[in-house]
């Protein structure tokens, strides 16, 4: 028997579909055969991942896994280092909803409920966020499953509440943003607060370790003994999420009380507010923007020249890509503070920095060649204009180095005060890292629109996987040229293949 319209089945239904549909574009670009590889590709990893599981967490349960003070610490630590991913990626889902969703305005001028339409879009967000938190750590909870019992089970019933509060923390941030900030600012504010919440707390982690510890590991704090002597005791609430997650059914009902009934309430407490919220929202693409003129005068510039201004324009304009490249961008403080913390100490951490700082090259590089050369939303416009092709590819190709450039400028300024030496080695590798990233782009290019950025990766499967190749492969060369070892010739010929099989694999113009 089929749903009746406008009602909480018939919506759920509309999600499911909705969501099916993106979810098989996204990983299949609309072609059978890239699905079925992938799927194959998918079932590799998992299983590898399974594998690696195991291998870190045998030890840990041969010696027994207790509720003691150490153990709820460290299952603590990691499990917020984990949520606070989860907010993010809510938060940035939740403001899709009112921004991102051409089937609004049909909708909403239907007579439709708008308060089903929310509360069926909140629990899709919270459902979707459970679902990627659980496949990112199946991998460990079924290994303690195998080794430890099936009490591990709860664990998942765990990251359910957890995901459910995320949601609801989410749709608070963006409701109070629209009231406080207005729809014009608040996607921008929204898009800024996800990428922070999602690498603020990894990196105060991780900067709290280099601060205390001289190393990267997150963990490291965690089972420092100053740490854990530091924490409240056993029977604190603190704990809960950690006694839930390791099978003690009391306190899984009181996180998954807490969890569900803070999503309930804030989708009762919200709903009626989001057809107003909404509407806001989606006119804006309908308001002439009133800018005041511009206070400089006119200045006769050369074609390149107007160009990169154009693709420095439009990146700043659009908060989407902005979050993208933002965490990437604050990846970097770490390595920054553990040169700040090893200044003038030649042993230091350069093996680890150096690496770190070419990989970030590459992978922004790549996003952002991307979308300076395909995901191009005036292509006819570009095409047709009086300009050389070879013109408009060299100023979009010099837009991206230039970022580049500014972004690891003061890393390097910072390197170079404590050893000119490996600034020279971090400088090369990550302009080789960068280059190497902007050419496969450029060989696999396809015109497509910048909001197709979180799908760049269905274009061509080969251009993902020797971009991220070629990158991890540069990354090993700076980091064996930074310990001072030959080797570095043999990663470097292995990078060189990479490029040149992506070369060999592009299509032909």
């Amino acid at each position: 028997m089929s749903a009746a319209p406008a009602s909480l089945s018939w919506f759920a239904r509309h999600e499911i579909n909705l969501a099916w549909r993106e979810g098989i574009a996204m990983m299949t670009g609309g072609r059978r055969t890239r699905g079925i590889v992938l799927a194959a590709v998918l079932g590799v990893v998992y299983v590898l991942l399974h594998l690696m599981a195991y291998t870190i967490l045998a030890p840990w349960v041969a010696r027994g896994i207790t509720p003691d003070k150490p153990t709820l610490v460290l299952l603590t630590g990691g499990g917020l280092l984990f949520w606070s991913v989860m907010l993010s990626q809510a938060l940035e889902s939740v403001t899709r909803v009112y921004y991102a969703r051409s089937d609004l305005d049909l909708i909403l001028s239907s007579p439709a409920s708008s308060r089903r339409l929310f509360a069926v879009r909140t629990a899709a967000v919270a459902l979707s966020t459970v679902v990627l938190s659980c496949l990112l750590a199946s991998p460990m909870i079924n290994t303690l499953i195998v080794l430890d019992g099936p009490k591990w089970l709860a664990a998942y019933g765990t990251l359910a509440a957890l995901g459910a509060l995320s949601a609801a923390i989410a749709v608070a941030i963006t409701i109070a943003l629209f009231r406080t900030v207005g729809p014009k600012r608040t996607r921008l504010i929204a898009q800024i607060v996800a990428a922070l919440v999602g690498a603020g707390f990894v990196i105060g982690i991780q900067a709290a370790a280099i601060l205390y510890y001289g190393s990267f590991s997150r963990f490291s704090l965690f089972e420092s003994a100053a740490v854990i002597s530091a924490a409240p005791g056993v029977d604190n609430p603190l704990w809960l999420p950690a006694r839930a997650g390791m099978g003690d059914f009391t306190a899984l009902a009181i996180v998954a009380l807490l969890g569900f009934g803070a999503l309930a309430l804030t989708i009762a407490a919200t709903a009626s507010s989001y057809g107003r919220h909404a509407i806001s929202a989606t006119g804006l693409s309908h308001i002439r923007n009133r800018r005041k003129p511009a206070a400089q005068p006119f200045r006769t510039r050369s074609q390149r020249a107007v160009l990169r201004a154009k693709e420095w324009r439009l990146l700043q304009r659009d908060p989407w890509l902005l979050s993208q490249t933002l965490m990437q961008m604050l990846y970097l403080l770490p390595p920054a503070l553990m040169l700040w913390i090893n200044y003038g100490d030649r042993a230091g951490a350069y093996v680890v920095v150096v690496p770190v700082l070419v990989m970030a090259a590459g992978q922004l590089a790549g996003g952002l060649a991307w979308l300076a050369i395909s995901g191009e939303d005036a292509h006819d416009l570009v095409a047709t204009a009086p300009v050389a092709p070879r013109a408009v590819l060299t100023a979009k190709i010099e837009a991206v180095l230039v970022i580049i450039a500014l972004v690891l400028a003061p890393l390097l300024l910072m390197l170079a005060l404590s050893s000119p030496q490996m600034a020279l080695v971090t400088a090369a590798c990550a302009a080789i890292a960068a280059s190497s990233a902007t050419a496969i782009q450029l060989w696999f290019r396809v015109p497509a629109k910048r909001s197709m950025f979180r799908r760049r990766q269905v274009a061509s499967r080969a251009a993902t996987l020797t971009e991220a190749f070629a990158s991890i492969l540069w990354a090993g060369t700076g980091a064996i040229w930074a310990a001072g070892s030959w080797l570095a010739v043999g990663t470097a010929i292995m990078a060189l293949g990479v490029v040149g099989l992506a070369r060999l694999l592009a299509p032909r113009r």
